[in-house]
């Protein structure tokens, strides 16, 4: 990986930052537009969270049934979001745009949702059709389209700002899941206090019937409805003229996927086993689609990182590595140990860092070069892109190479069969 380097490879002089490159974006300070977009999608959840806590005391049931809702809701969450992580460790989004997306879902989408929700079961529905009919219709016909677009919304925004962002059918739905995950944060702690407070075989049973369903069950729910419109988004960002229909059609199949599983859980226990083998039949084909998408990232390396060996950037046991997550692994380990062997953590985790910066770059090059051949991009912005990921790989590479001991044995890159890896110090 660091045996040769050419003269367009060279270490940029100045501060470099690797993870505005990554995420492709300017150096510099946190956008001004994400500072503002998470103190508003923050403020939104606490104001959702006040509601619901508010609505608890003015029934006369106090504090207490909020105070063991929001908990509740709260711990399913990190497993989860550790999930869509490991799911999205190919590629990985900008840590950024995913946290934008959860607090869109847990703030915004939340609290429009709720308001709209309330307001047409009080206002439209109810008194129109009576409790029961007002009651069903509402939830098949009325809240999948209010919080499908409202979740979706945020996708269409990061399609027209971060339209770049979006490599392919796994970013759409990596990004539906986070926004599917914060909405359904939220909601939960409105359904748990229902159970709670319900005068008819309410209390502590009937939220662990809820919690089991919710929280244990279906907390795919939100992001399963969601990834059709993600689908969509990353349908379009792959067109270089765009194909507004697919986003409307993701949103047409989410609606419909949300006001089935409505219509369906309203049924009882019939209903409910019918709308978990629907809905465990569309996660197998989501899974079915992040699979085959790893495969295409797979082959992308495969076919277009050779044309670069000539920099000296890259070899061919490094593109066998790249194009394997368990040796991409074992390669951030090895960096690891290879900087902690300056007898300090933190050279290790640095190591790691260069390592890591190395992988995503080189995989962010395929990926772009694919997109200039199938012509969703333009020559220019390709070129920009191009060489702003081959400096990312020169300066990730001379990092591990000053870790490199002078004199004295190494530690083999476990990648580097036959030898033409990271095996001198030389930069």
């Amino acid at each position: 990986m660091l045996r040769h380097m050419s003269q367009s490879s060279r270490t940029p002089s100045g501060a470099f930052d690797p993870r505005s490159v990554l995420a492709g974006r300017a150096p510099g300070r946190t956008p001004v537009g994400f500072i503002v977009g998470i103190a508003a999608t923050t403020a939104c959840a606490i104001v959702a969270l006040g509601i619901y806590a508010a609505q608890s005391i003015a029934n006369g049931d106090g504090v207490a049934p909020f105070a063991i809702a929001l908990p509740l809701a709260l711990l399913p969450v990190p497993l989860i979001v550790a999930v869509v992580l490991w799911m999205d460790r190919l590629e990985p989004e900008p840590r950024a745009n995913l946290v934008l997306a959860f607090g869109w879902g847990a703030g915004i989408a939340a609290l429009t949702a709720l308001i709209v929700n309330t307001a047409d079961l009080e206002y439209i529905t109810v008194p129109a059709l009576g409790a029961s009919t007002g009651q069903y219709v509402a939830a098949t016909f009325g809240a999948p389209v209010v919080e499908e677009t409202l979740k979706g919304s945020v996708l269409v925004g990061l399609l027209w700002r971060r339209r770049a962002e979006f490599d392919g059918p796994t970013d759409g739905v990596i990004y539906a899941a986070m926004v599917g995950l914060g909405f359904a944060m939220i909601e939960n702690v409105g359904y748990y206090i229902n159970a709670l407070v319900t005068p008819e075989h309410g209390g502590i049973a009937l939220l662990g019937y809820t919690f089991v369903l919710r929280g244990l069950l279906s907390p795919l729910l939100h992001p399963i409805f969601t990834s059709m419109t993600g689908l969509g988004a990353a349908y379009s960002a792959g067109r270089r003229h765009g194909a507004r229909w697919a986003v409307a059609l993701g949103l047409l199949a989410a609606i419909v996927l949300h006001a089935t599983w409505n219509g369906l859980s309203l049924y009882g226990a019939t209903g409910l086993a019918a709308g978990y083998a629907f809905m465990l039949c569309v996660l197998a084909a989501l899974i079915t689609v992040l699979v085959k998408d790893r495969s295409r990232v797979i082959a992308l390396i495969r076919r277009y990182l050779p044309g670069y060996e000539t920099t000296g950037l890259v070899t061919s046991d490094d593109i066998a590595m790249l194009a394997d997550l368990q040796a991409r692994a074992a390669a951030r380990r090895w960096a690891r140990t290879l900087g902690g062997s300056a007898g300090t953590t933190a050279g290790g985790l640095s190591a790691s860092a260069a390592m890591s910066d190395y992988q995503l770059a080189a995989t962010e090059l395929a990926l772009a070069r694919d997109k200039a051949d199938r012509g969703s991009v333009d020559s220019k912005d390709f070129t920009d892109r191009e060489r702003e990921l081959l400096t990312l790989m020169t300066v990730a590479r001379n990092a591990l190479a000053r870790r490199l001991p002078a004199d004295g044995p190494q530690t083999p890159p476990p990648w580097a069969d036959s030898g033409t890896a990271l095996t001198s110090g030389s930069a």
